[in-house]
């Protein structure tokens, strides 16, 4: 590969583990190692397989029909994946994240701690929105992380970690968060090119408290303008398991004529999304794009479909780090983000048990970006 200069040799033989609804990603990512390491004429592939059969109960138990000694494993998940169904008593049951979770542990299992070293790979962290105890409830993304350390896992990759300081359940584990900052600045200049990006024509917003801290990234990097809403919220009762948001109020400068970038760690609803979306446009400001690591969309598109109409929300850019039902696609307000090129970087740089380092910090890939786009823009206005 040529973006990596390889030190080492191979930890171990490379084995990709591509769990139930994963298998379109894993074949990209497969594809590039193989086109790196000169493979591409071969039938052979980095996939392993593995299989979790159920039975009619609904319990279920994996299978490994590969010798798993020595192999370097890196196991690709979606726990969010509903479009695998499985059959329970007849009926046919969408998997839950608890049985995704549930079969990356079988999995794991069922290579039997022969295998030279694990690494999975969990785009979107199991039960990464129950991190903090509020209350007298459970610490689910804390217990998941230190079942999977216990099982022998040496390192945990994610992406825009609800709070990346869960890591605190695992201090002596591996765990890398990383951020698509890089994929989604190209995409859109890639889908608008004639985006201004500077302070007098684009504002980054933070949707929430929460998602501050990657919001200050991008603007700092891109050198833009930052406001914020904060969700006024009522705590005396819980709709859906929450307590539901009265108001979005804001805080920051004009945003009248500016183009505006909403960036979050995902999109459940659209509630926030669709009552911010809003607000900006009342106080004038020219396109809105949202910018979010996932889709989830477990409200299905109409509101998206609706706002788009009314001009209230122009583009909406997610990763395919999770699954999407496919008409999602032909929306026209909607972008996919493809990750698995970087994905197959990560797998091929830490099986060369090589520093990722430069990897994890776009920087430099952004600024230059960033540096292609002004010239293309001031070449297209002369």
């Amino acid at each position: 590969m040529s973006e990596n200069n390889h030190k080492h040799s191979p930890y171990g033989d490379l084995a990709i583990i591509s769990m139930k609804g994963c298998e379109d990603i894993a074949s990209r990512v497969d594809y590039y190692l193989k086109q790196w390491r000169n493979d591409t004429a071969s039938d052979d592939s980095f996939i392993i397989p593995a299989n979790c059969p159920r039975f009619g109960t609904g319990e279920a138990k994996a299978v490994f029909e590969h010798t798993a000694r020595g192999l370097d494993v890196f196991i690709l998940c979606d726990c969010f994946n509903h479009g695998v169904t499985y059959k329970m008593y007849g009926q046919t049951v969408p998997m839950s994240p608890d049985d995704h979770f549930q079969d990356i542990k079988r999995v794991i299992a069922s290579l039997g701690g022969k295998s030279k070293r694990i690494t999975v790979i969990m785009p979107m962290l199991y039960e990464g929105r129950q991190h903090k105890r509020s209350s007298r409830e459970s610490l689910d993304c804390a217990m998941a992380l230190q079942e999977l350390a216990a099982m022998g896992v040496k390192n945990l990759i994610t992406f825009d970690a609800h709070d990346p300081r869960v890591v605190n359940a695992i201090p002596l584990g591996g765990f890398d968060n990383i951020m698509p900052t890089y994929q989604m600045i190209k995409a859109l200049v890639k889908a608008y090119p004639d985006i201004v990006i500077d302070r007098d024509h684009t504002m980054m917003i933070s949707p929430d408290e929460g998602a501050m801290s990657r919001s200050i990234y991008y603007s700092s990097i891109l050198s833009l303008e930052l406001g914020m809403f904060y969700k006024r919220r009522n705590y005396s009762i819980v709709v859906n398991g929450k307590n539901p948001i009265e108001a979005h109020e804001f805080l920051g400068n004009d945003v009248s004529g500016k183009d505006v970038i909403i960036v979050d760690d995902m999109i459940s609803s659209g509630e926030s999304m669709f009552s911010i979306a809003k607000k900006l446009k009342e106080r004038n400001a020219n396109r809105v794009f949202v910018f979010s690591t996932f889709g989830l969309f477990v409200e299905g598109f109409d509101k998206f479909d609706e706002y788009y109409e009314k001009g209230l929300i122009d583009k909406v850019f997610t990763t395919n780090l999770v699954y999407s039902v496919p008409e999602l696609n032909d929306k026209p307000w909607y972008c996919r983000v493809d990750m698995s090129k970087y994905l197959a970087m990560l797998v091929d740089t830490l099986n060369h048990d090589n520093s990722i380092s430069e990897l994890l910090d776009p920087a430099d890939r952004i600024n230059k970006l960033m540096a292609k786009h002004r010239a293309e823009l001031e070449e297209k206005n002369k």
